[in-house]
């Protein structure tokens, strides 16, 4: 019998397009003759689905849609909106609630995964695992320029802790720029960290439970002209260098793996989630950066590559994650 899967897209972040052409290419790669596919945009104000010109409002009662008089219920709902409210346990509560299972992590995991410095408290000890010195910010509290310049080591990362894609994120060398830069993550985020900069190559690589066993796909490792991967290198064509598979030996390949397999396990992930990292230069240690429990699905994003890399297909990976989750 075939499913009827609601996509869903857009939110409530500078992300928003990003989401919409995640949602295009898992469209066109979810199997015609397993699944009727709904997009279902989610914007602040409105839910809804796209008909020709006619825009067609989400009953949010039981999540379903009235297409030509009839009135469609889904079986599944694939979340691929980044950030809020489809990346922090939201959307997985409101699906929770009206009973229908969808491709991420749970409320829980969403909800921590999203706050950098929660998920840093919990993957700390993990053996092989570093982090990176910083200190959290809240926007209500006062703060010493001083203090912050005194207690890490520059070059720093200003970041918002709830915020994704890099949006509102800064590196600064001096406490002079420290004040502008604390300004602009504060724009994004109620919160933010100001974390030591770790010089080494920056990788990222994608996880998920398939078949029920936790795959762990072959790394990508960014090289950037920028200063660091920010927005518009991630989004502008000839920026950085992704090399999928990643030039790793055989030895630190398996026991990032294995890393990688304990702060999924540890989290309690679930489906398919990414997590960026460097190793530090010399010494090759594994410092953790943050993980993303809805990563970018466009055709040209990340995990595609990782899943081609991989001698997978991309459509029986996405498949596989609505079946695996069911």
């Amino acid at each position: 019998m075939i499913k009827n899967i609601a996509l869903l897209a857009g939110g409530f972040t500078g992300e928003y397009e990003v989401s919409l052409n995640s949602a295009q290419n898992i469209a066109v790669n979810l199997d015609k003759d397993k699944y009727n596919v709904y997009t279902i945009f989610i914007n602040r104000d409105r839910w809804f689905y796209e008909q020709g010109s006619n825009r067609i409002d989400v009953d949010k009662n039981d999540f379903s849609i009235t297409v030509d008089g009839k009135k469609i219920k889904f079986d599944f709902a694939f979340i691929t909106i980044h950030g809020t409210p489809g990346e922090d346990g939201k959307m997985q509560g409101y699906l929770d609630m009206v009973n229908i299972p969808y491709n991420t992590c749970d409320v829980t995991t969403s909800a921590i995964s999203m706050n950098k410095a929660y998920t840093k408290t919990i993957v700390h000890g993990i053996h092989g695992l570093h982090t990176a010195r910083s200190m959290r910010l809240f926007k209500k509290d006062g703060h010493d320029i001083g203090t912050i310049a005194s207690t890490l080591k520059f070059p720093l990362f200003i970041k918002p802790n709830n915020g994704g894609s890099s949006v509102g994120m800064s590196k600064v060398y001096n406490a002079a720029a420290l004040p502008d830069a604390i300004t602009k993550a504060f724009n994004e985020d109620e919160q933010i960290l100001v974390e030591e900069f770790i010089k080494g190559r920056e990788f990222t690589r994608g996880i998920a439970r398939l078949h029920g066993k936790i795959t762990v796909l072959p790394a990508t490792e960014i090289i950037t002209s920028k200063d660091f991967f920010d927005y518009e290198a991630k989004y502008t064509t000839g920026v950085s260098e992704e090399i999928t598979p990643a030039d790793l030996s055989p030895e630190k390949d398996a026991q990032i793996a294995e890393i990688l397999t304990e702060v999924y396990l540890r989290l309690n992930c679930r489906g398919m989630v990414r997590i960026d990292f460097i190793l530090l230069d010399e010494t090759l240690d594994f410092y953790f950066i943050e993980i993303n429990t809805t990563p970018g699905q466009s055709s040209n994003s990340l995990i595609p590559q990782q899943v081609r890399a991989a001698g997978m297909s991309v459509p029986d990976f996405y498949s596989e994650l609505i079946e695996g989750n069911m």
